[in-house]
């Protein structure tokens, strides 16, 4: 079969579904951005979506390349606009996290579904396995894992994930797509719990909020010693934290505990307390204003950003962190001399 993709469709207009069709307008793809109804919709039954479309249009960074891309973004609802699916050529799935909702969300894609559609879903750490359990042979055929990095614009990796039954055909063709059209570097994962970012990302983040609680390090300090000067970007780990969500931590964390039973590293994936209270507080990071940082306005409205303190959580202002070891290191362009400064 000759694959192609002309026409896609995103299920979910959450922060990860919103910047994924902001992401094929970029490039020239039409995207259809579909959500659910809310109760309270009223006659604005696309109002989740059109939300999300909004939200995209002012995120910072900049999501689309330009905001004449919103165009090539329709916004929709599952209720009303699944048949619009059968023109599409890729649906990107894009909702929470749970399978239960994913499962029911693929029964109502089958009945509308053209054959041969490629199918894949954007979760951080659901096996493909369980996903498609239960689907028909040409579902599992064309459905694979494509696992988007947020800010989806500017992070270069993306992980694709097969299903045991995926066409092989299909994945040559995806990663020829991803890298030639979407401008990613594309990385084959097995389908073992949070594949390979996330696994790896989520130990690192865990091992450092407890080093950083045990030995007083705050915020600002940590994320000044583990950015640019240990070659990662600016937003080191918990500006990361707070871009991804904490939800979508969350998530994966517990996921990971619950599924990798046999790591020899398994209790390091308990969310810390801190985590989880800010989480019942609502401060999930960027997408709900607030997370490890906060931006206010001062009365004579300029912008401040705030920190949170670890163990009292509150905020107070950002620290300027100066450490003599890491102004020397700015001025060492090789990553591994800049470690060892």
């Amino acid at each position: 079969m000759t694959y192609q993709i002309r026409k896609a469709a995103v299920l979910g207009a959450g922060v990860m579904g919103a910047a994924i069709a902001a992401h094929l307008a970029n490039v020239g793809i039409p995207a259809l951005l579909l959500d659910i109804v809310p109760p309270d919709a009223g006659k604005d039954r696309d109002i989740v979506a059109r939300s999300g479309l909004e939200k995209a249009l002012k995120a910072r960074p900049a999501a689309f390349y330009s905001k004449r891309g919103a165009n090539l973004v329709t916004v929709g609802n599952i209720e009303d606009d699944l048949e619009e699916l059968a023109d599409v050529d890729w649906i990107i799935e894009a909702v929470v996290e749970r399978p239960d909702i994913k499962h029911n969300l693929y029964v109502k894609l089958e009945q509308v579904l053209t054959p041969g559609t490629i199918i894949s879903s954007n979760t951080s750490g659901l096996p493909a396995h369980m996903l498609t359990e239960g689907r028909s042979e040409d579902f599992r055929r064309h459905f694979l894992i494509t696992h988007f990095f947020n800010p989806v614009r500017y992070m270069r990796l993306l992980e694709i994930v097969p299903d045991v039954d995926t066409d092989p055909a299909l994945l040559q063709f995806m990663q020829q797509f991803a890298t030639e059209v979407l401008g990613k570097g594309v990385v084959f994962c097995k389908d073992t719990p949070n594949f390979i970012a996330n696994r790896i990302g989520t130990y690192g983040f865990m091992t450092t909020i407890e080093y950083a609680l045990s030995k007083g390090y705050t915020v600002s300090e940590v994320d000044s010693i583990l950015g640019p000067s240990m070659g990662r970007p600016k937003s080191a780990v918990f500006r990361t934290a707070d871009l991804s969500g904490l939800d979508t931590l969350a998530n994966v964390a517990d996921n990971l505990y619950k599924n990798a039973t046999d790591d020899p590293q398994r209790e390091t994936f308990h969310l810390p307390e801190v985590v989880r209270e800010m989480i019942r507080r609502g401060w999930l990071g960027e997408k709900s204003g607030q997370g490890f940082y906060k931006r206010v306005k001062s009365p004579d409205g300029e912008s401040t950003i705030l920190e949170l303190n670890l163990n009292t959580l509150e905020y107070q202002p950002q620290q300027k962190v100066r450490f003599p070891s890491i102004g020397e290191a700015r001025n060492i362009n090789d990553p591994v001399k800049r470690m060892l400064t």
